[in-house]
């Protein structure tokens, strides 16, 4: 059984930074690409970031670009979020997913982050 559990979040100023975690099992995690994505207030899932497999390949949302950066450790079966410059709009609750940008399918109950001055 996939196993995802974000851990992370919480109350951050305006500018501030915060480092999500995602602790996988349950499946070939150096197998899989992986990705964040947030439940921002009154809107849908919004894709953040996904990294490949092997951790050589990264990609971003444009509203994140150049503030967050995403990593993973395979032998640990973590992903990470390193989240920068933080604005009130980043505000959501965050979930890892297994899969590409095209194809994810998210398993955990998430982190709330909370941007707020």
């Amino acid at each position: 059984e996939v196993q995802l559990v974000e851990s992370g979040g919480g109350l951050v100023q305006p500018g501030g930074s915060l480092r999500l975690s995602c602790a996988a099992s349950g499946f070939e995690f150096s197998l899989y690409s992986m990705t964040w994505v947030r439940q921002v207030p009154g809107k849908g899932l919004e894709w953040v970031s996904s990294i490949n497999s092997g951790g050589g390949s990264t990609s971003y949302a444009d509203s994140v670009k150049g503030r967050f950066i995403i990593s993973r450790d395979n032998a640990e079966n973590t992903v990470y979020l390193q989240m920068n410059s933080l604005k009130t709009e980043d505000t959501g609750v965050y979930y890892c997913a297994t899969g590409p940008r095209s194809n994810w399918r998210k398993g955990g109950q998430g982190t709330q982050v909370t941007v707020s001055s």
